[in-house]
């Protein structure tokens, strides 16, 4: 038998089949251990067959399969071709992306743990040996017991009882769980005419993408989980994704209520161990339910049923690193192998997105209300400029002070959003206006008060904080900016009485950090909650009646076509936060340009008006979704290596768009717009092309532009231009 064995070397130079003869204990799909060179490499079988054209004496044979099964099934085969063409990668990268990494590196194996058991009824012991009675006493009340937990009470006893014949030790398989006890309350709410409807109209569509806009609170995800329900009786499974990995504990909770051991978790969040052992229950068929973030678009459940991407708009569904896919695309291409149905969910569906659901491409179902019609938030507009006119230069205004006290009085809770954690933005010499930069980057540093240092949020690395100005000595250091730590440290002294917890990056770490925030929080073990974009989708705390907003400008005014789409988005997903149950929620948002016609769709709730606004735009100027915005990136340890890399890229695509001139709206070379990051060094060609841009050509025109120092790469629409 001959197999075809991709091997597991990133590089375009042996990204091609090679034949190796075989046992018949190898299978299509098996990572297996093969002779290549002068080393010893992995490998993947892509599929088996009789005859070669590699002449006997230079075929190799292989070594070992690595596992006793194929780790990698049928659909990962005849997927992994496509993707590797379309992101133009070598497939050997894109097969890694159905595996946990921890499986390819070692770091990750099956645990096996001892149990000892008792192996007769009656046992006779003489009266001295009453460490012997005693653990087979044990045996008796428990069963079976951890041989370590028998050794750890009673000493040497379980050695003596084995040898005797009264108790056996054996070796036994044990699945690490992630969130142990995570199971919320089992609660089957009946559905809505407006829920069934939606369930009814995806399931009979005949398309194969549906999107649900519904209103926060609208009650899409019962939605989902009746699409689940449904699948999982017709014997099949579902993949369900979304965003943040803050959101994956909380509708995991929700699933094993409903679905119980059926549901497994895949997120960067967990120890290897943990994501191995959940990547295996799926892979064996013992959980059908696979919920991640966009990782688990890769999760290996077979006969997949329905595919569920809830905040389908959000930024985190387009990888940044190599290969760089986007979600949606690899969801698309699985639920058409499978014959099922892709269910796209959000409040603020992206503009591309909502297009083609306006045009009949995907089906639309639209939920106006929120369940039971509660009342959606009202919105106070606090104008700041007249705010700091008033001789208030805190960050709260007067309307957020207020009815901060009044949320407080009335024992309910509230969430203050700022989408910038430290406690100052930058720091500077107000003598010599010297700003505190990384050596790293090319980015200035944020102050953290709790630990009194200066860190770079691009690349981590922390400095201890100024005591004087390094350009000038002087001694007048100022702050400026504000962010989540300042917030928290500014509401304890305005309420001294009310209890605060903060949520982002810095209070997160570790594979519970979310979880424990948020659990203490829906326990109201905490009367305010401050936090970045992390609190703004999906949770759902029936306590809170007011949400802050406390800097609604901060992204309007990036250099991102999107900055408007995005700052909607984040002002409408955090306001719906507020009145989820039956008292009615608030809204307060803070900023510098009350008259932007963005957050006036925003306060209104306005989907539709903003859409209809913004795709005029875009298709005057010709964005997305009217042409696509292609980016090449060029990375250097060294400057001028990346400034060449850069000349040889550009100059193969000046002559491709002096081919076909019309294809290209836009087109330049520059400095990316944050020149350095990780000490490398950063440039871009960035062009804007019609729909028939030539696309595979420019992949194709940054290959071997690169070396050992710098890396060339594509993107396509990126979801960060910085």
């Amino acid at each position: 038998m001959i197999a075809e064995v991709i091997v597991d070397i990133a590089h375009s130079d042996v990204d091609k089949i090679f034949d190796y003869a075989c046992g018949e204990e190898i299978l299509a799909g098996m990572r297996v251990v093969v002779p290549f060179g002068r080393n010893t490499v992995t490998g993947f079988v892509m599929r088996l067959k009789e005859q070669t054209d590699v002449p006997p004496e230079k075929l190799k044979r292989i070594y070992r399969a690595e596992e006793a099964y194929p780790a990698l099934n049928a659909e990962c085969l005849a997927l992994a071709g496509r993707l590797a063409a379309r992101y133009h990668v070598p497939l050997a990268l894109v097969l890694r992306l159905f595996l946990p990494a921890e499986m390819r590196t070692g770091k990750a194996s099956e645990r096996y743990v001892e149990f000892a058991r008792k192996t007769q009824a009656e046992a006779v012991f003489p009266k001295s040996a009453k460490a012997q009675q005693a653990a087979y006493a044990y045996l008796c009340e428990h069963g079976e017991v951890q041989a370590g937990i028998l050794r750890e009470r009673f000493g040497g006893a379980l050695s003596a009882l084995v040898k005797k014949g009264y108790a056996a030790v054996e070796k036994k398989r044990v699945m690490r769980d992630p969130y142990r006890g995570v199971v919320g309350k089992k609660a089957e709410h009946p559905l809505t005419p407006a829920q069934r409807y939606a369930v009814t109209a995806v399931e009979r569509s005949d398309r194969t993408v549906t999107l649900i806009h519904g209103v926060t609170g609208s009650g899409k995800t019962e939605i989902y989980l009746t699409l689940i329900a449904e699948q999982l009786r017709q014997g099949k499974s579902a993949v369900f994704l979304v965003p943040e990995i803050s959101l994956t504990p909380q509708m995991l909770s929700q699933l094993r209520a409903r679905f119980g051991e059926n549901a497994a978790i895949l997120h960067s969040g967990l120890s290897a161990g943990e994501r191995f052992d959940e990547w295996c229950r799926l892979r064996e068929g013992k959980a059908k339910i696979a919920i991640g973030a966009r990782s688990a678009v890769f999760a290996p459940v077979e006969n997949v049923g329905v595919i569920i991407i809830d905040e389908e708009h959000d930024g985190s569904y387009t990888s940044e690193t190599s290969p760089r896919y986007n979600t949606f695309d690899v969801a698309y291409l699985r639920a058409a192998y499978h014959g099922c149905k892709l269910v796209l969910g959000s409040a603020t569906p992206s503009v591309e997105t909502y297009r083609r659901a306006k045009e009949g491409e995907f089906g639309l179902i639209t939920l106006k209300e929120r369940i039971n019609r509660r009342p959606m938030p009202d919105v106070t507009i606090a104008d700041m400029r007249r705010e700091v006119r008033r001789g208030n230069a805190t960050i709260f205004s007067a309307p957020l002070r207020e009815k901060l006290e009044g949320c407080l009085a009335s024992g309910n809770q509230a969430i203050l959003f700022l989408n910038r954690r430290g406690y100052s933005q930058t720091v500077l010499c107000t003598t010599c206006g010297y700003v505190a930069k990384c050596e790293q980057c090319d980015v200035s540093l944020t102050y953290h008060s709790e630990e009194n240092c200066l860190k770079c949020h691009y690349c981590g690395t922390s400095y201890h904080m100024l005591s004087a100005c390094p350009q000038c000595g002087g001694k007048h250091i100022n702050y400026a900016g504000t962010g989540t730590q300042k917030v928290v440290s500014e509401l304890k002294k305005l309420f001294p009485q009310a209890r605060v917890l903060r949520m982002d990056n810095d209070t997160t770490s570790g594979k519970e950090g979310h979880l424990k925030i948020l659990r203490s929080f829906s326990a109201h073990e905490a009367d305010i909650l401050v936090g970045t974009q992390m609190v703004a989708k999906g949770h759902d705390f029936p306590s809170v009646t007011l949400v802050g907003i406390l800097d609604a400008d901060m992204g309007l005014h990036f250099p991102d076509y999107r900055s408007g789409e995005r700052t909607f988005q984040l002002i409408t997903q955090v306001a719906g936060r507020s009145g989820r149950a039956s008292e009615k929620g608030e809204v307060v948002l803070q900023t510098y340009d009350p008259e932007n016609y963005i957050l006036r769709f925003a306060v209104t709730y306005d989907y539709e008006g903003f859409y209809k606004h913004e795709i005029a735009m875009r298709a005057a100027t010709m964005f997305p979704p009217f042409a696509r915005i292609v980016r090449v990136m060029v990375v250097g340890e060294e400057d001028k290596q990346a400034l060449e890399a850069l000349r040889t890229v550009y100059t193969r695509l000046q002559a491709l768009a002096a081919r076909e001139p019309e294809k290209f709206l836009f087109f330049n070379k520059m400095h990316a717009p944050i020149k350095r990051i990780q000490n490398k060094f950063r440039y871009q060609v960035l062009m804007r092309l019609t729909d028939g841009g030539p696309l595979p050509e420019i992949y194709a025109a940054c290959d071997g532009a690169g070396d050992k120092t710098t890396l060339v790469y594509v993107e396509e629409n990126p979801s960060n231009l910085s």
